[in-house]
Order: structure tokens, then sequence, then C-alpha cells
């Protein structure tokens, strides 16, 4: 299979080849693969085997370390008296203000 004889012609062997240049069919990708296949129900079912996955190499022994250290704990927000704690939408707002300025 070889593309028309217009697509060999220079002038376009330099141009990206876009789906615009070609007839209908044509998909280009943007190099992602599929994950699946579409169903005839308008849906698209997802094979596993073809999911990428990451594995993560043992970390333990790696020489870097990031920028924060690993002995600060996270802080968590304190609402004492307050049952609903941060879900409050009054609590919100008075954030909301004091942060930005509107007081």
């Amino acid at each position: 299979m070889q593309p028309t004889r217009i697509l060999q012609g220079l002038r376009y062997r330099k141009l990206r080849l876009t789906t615009k240049d070609t007839n209908k069919g044509f998909y280009k990708g943007n190099r992602t693969g599929s994950m699946g296949t579409h169903t005839s129900y308008g849906t698209y079912k997802i094979d596993y085997a073809k999911v990428r996955t990451y594995v993560c190499p043992d970390l333990s022994t790696f020489k870097l370390t990031p920028f924060v250290s690993k002995t600060i704990r996270p802080v968590q927000d304190q609402f004492p008296g307050d049952k609903l704690g941060p879900k409050n939408p009054a609590t919100y707002l008075a954030r909301w203000k004091a942060e930005n300025g509107l007081d």
C-alpha cells in the first residue's frame, strides 16, 4: 500500500499528514493506543490486558530525598464545637472572606 500520487509529490512530502488531506477512514491517532473496543450499544468495553500498568521500583534504598522531610506529619484542621466540621458552609465562607481580604 502506498500513498496517493498527489501525496507523493514534493510539495506534500514535508507537510504533516492530517485527516483533511486523505479520504474518509483515515485516523491519525495520538500514539496512545486503544485500551478496549466500542460496542454496538454505544458504550466502550475496556480490555484490561491492554491497560498500561506502571510498576514503581523499591525506593527504600533510593538516594534522593523529597523536598519535604518524612518526619513532618500532615496538619489536620480542627473544628471544636462544630458538628459539621469542614462541611459547614458558614465556616467555609468565613475562611474564604478572611483569606481573600473581604472582612
